[in-house]
């Protein structure tokens, strides 16, 4: 699959990434399959990097939490934690910031 990616297809899926597209419109815009699609993000979010600032949803112990990105690491980020929009059972075990590994970013949060 990674010979199908061209820099053009890398592009636009982390635009509408970043952006919080579906993956049926990031498949429209492809004129792919939804299927294909699929694969296709999945590929460019293992090699994905986001930014600073970006507000994303990730997955901590399979609950969904969000919050901004304040700090890049090498594969992972720190994260200032938004409570409001995230689970409440986490709140106990959890500080304000933490570190979430770019495979477990969800989505990203368009505002």
């Amino acid at each position: 699959m990674g010979d199908k990616i061209t820099k053009e297809i890398q592009s636009l899926v982390e635009v509408e990434l970043r952006k919080g597209a579906s993956k049926s419109r990031i498949a429209t815009l492809l004129g792919v399959p939804y299927d294909e699609a699929n694969e296709i993000i999945d590929e460019i979010k293992a090699s994905f990097r986001p930014d600073l600032g970006d507000k994303i949803i990730f997955l901590f112990r399979d609950e969904k939490m969000a919050g901004t990105i304040i700090k890049l690491l090498n594969n992972s980020a720190v994260v200032e934690i938004y409570w409001e929009k995230s689970s409440e059972k986490m709140k106990d075990i959890m500080e304000s910031k933490t570190i979430v590994n770019f495979k477990d970013i969800v989505e990203f949060i368009h505002t």
